[in-house]
């Protein structure tokens, strides 16, 4: 047995080479219907045939904002501006959808099982906030009620 049969056998011990994964779609194996894929959530965005963007995505890829698309943007690069912050944590991202009026009142559409979903009141308050903090917005924003 010379060295490189042995580095050979060596590797197809460790785990099946490439050709023994694959799997040949002529055979009617159908890869999405693996039981060990990951489960479905609902946030998945695979295209192929027969599977379009909706005109919501269609027109965001283009570049052509929709009203909410748009103030969402717009609020996001207010508050990387007067925050100093040129990639804003996921936190501060929540922060500035409850402060846009977003409230978690319907259902989840997506499956996330290692969260609970919960709703709210429609008129909940954002809760985001320390009472300092808003004062020292208030402040900044020349809201000062004090003086009449």
């Amino acid at each position: 047995m010379t060295e490189h049969d042995k580095e050979t056998k060596s590797e197809n011990q460790r785990g099946p080479t490439r050709r023994e994964s694959v799997v040949d779609r002529r055979s009617g194996v159908d890869r999405r219907d693996d039981p060990n894929a990951p489960e479905v959530t609902g946030l998945e965005r695979r295209r192929g045939p027969g599977r379009r963007l909706s005109d919501f995505m269609r027109a965001a890829e283009e570049g052509e904002l929709n009203r909410e698309q748009f103030l969402f943007v717009q609020a996001i690069e207010a508050f990387k501006r007067v925050n100093s912050k040129t990639f804003p944590a996921w936190t501060d991202v929540l922060e500035v959808i409850r402060l846009l009026g977003y409230r978690k009142t319907m259902p989840s559409e997506l499956n996330l099982p290692a969260a609970e979903d919960w709703s709210e009141r429609p008129d909940a308050p954002a809760n985001v906030k320390s009472s300092r903090r808003e004062r020292t917005d208030e402040e900044l924003m020349g809201g000062d009620d004090d003086q009449d």
